[in-house]
Parts: C-alpha cells; sequence; structure tokens
C-alpha cells in the first residue's frame, strides 16, 4: 500500500472514531500540516485540530479524554511508520467552539491547507473564511523562506500602528 493510501486510511477512520469519542459534542475535525498538505513522508505526524462543545479545562484532561481515539486508530497509524521508522501520531489541538470562535494564531497554518474532514453546520469553514477575509484586507503575504513559511501579516505596516486580525 502506498504511503498516501496508507494516511487516507487513518484520515477515513478518524472522524468514526472521534464520534465514538465524542458522540454529538464534535463539531470540527480538521487536518492541516503536511498531511493536509498530502506532503507527508513515512511517520509524518498527523496534525488534527478537534473542535468539541463541553470541552474539560486543561490540557492533559482533554489529552486523556482523546487517547481512546489514538488508540483506535494506533494500528493504522502503525502503519504509516515505514519499514524502518516509528509509527505516524496524532498531534491533536483540543479547543471548544468559544476558543475556536476567538481565534488563533495557529488558525494562520490553516488558512491554505487545512482539509476539514468533519465541519457541523459549517462552523469551522466561516471561522477561516473571516480569517482569510481579513488578510486580504490587510494584504496580508505568506512568504516561504529556508523551509518553512511565515505570514507578513500588514506589509504596509507603519511604526506604532495597531492592528487586529
Amino acid at each position: 500500500m502506498k504511503l498516501l493510501e496508507r494516511y487516507e486510511a487513518v484520515l477515513g477512520r478518524l472522524v468514526p472514531e472521534l464520534k465514538v469519542q465524542y458522540g454529538e459534542a464534535l463539531i470540527t475535525c480538521a487536518v492541516f500540516g503536511s498531511v493536509g498538505r498530502g506532503t507527508m513522508r513515512d511517520g509524518s505526524d498527523v496534525d488534527v485540530l478537534v473542535i468539541v462543545r463541553g470541552l474539560p479545562r486543561g490540557r492533559m484532561t482533554r489529552m486523556g479524554e482523546f487517547r481512546p481515539v489514538e488508540d483506535g486508530l494506533a494500528a493504522l497509524l502503525a502503519a504509516c511508520g515505514g519499514e524502518a521508522g516509528p509509527a505516524a501520531s496524532l498531534s491533536p489541538i483540543l479547543k471548544t467552539p468559544e476558543e475556536a470562535a476567538a481565534g488563533s494564531p495557529l488558525f494562520l497554518d490553516m488558512v491554505e491547507d487545512a482539509k476539514i474532514l468533519y465541519d457541523e453546520g459549517g462552523f469551522f469553514a466561516a471561522v477561516l473564511d473571516r480569517l482569510r477575509a481579513r488578510l486580504r484586507q490587510l494584504g496580508s503575504k505568506r512568504i516561504w523562506r529556508g523551509n518553512a513559511w511565515y505570514w507578513d501579516l500588514k506589509p504596509d505596516f507603519k511604526p506604532g500602528e495597531v492592528f487586529e486580525l
């Protein structure tokens, strides 16, 4: 099985596993990073944004709740590691709808590259659409330098000027 097919198998099971864990509280599942762009390599982690109603406070508690999802995908993630490499892993970002609506610098990485797998009522698509519109309004540019992207959020920025995304 080709690398892309192995990762597609993970993505194909991700939302069903999230539905088992979170049920009707699940709002969004979006994959970003190399897997979202389709540029993954053997063992690439799967960066995933999961938006869920009523998440508990605290990263460790949230990660504890998420653990059954990782366990349910363990065999598929192991297959993404390649013959000699370590298994792929999930790198989840867990947010409530209120936290997601408030925005995050992380969403800049998703504006062009996120692959939305599940999005109740288009919630996260609307968040990204608002951010894209604001970036266009500011004249923002995504620039490749070395081996990474960065954003010039306001190319005509003047010292002392204040702006918001």
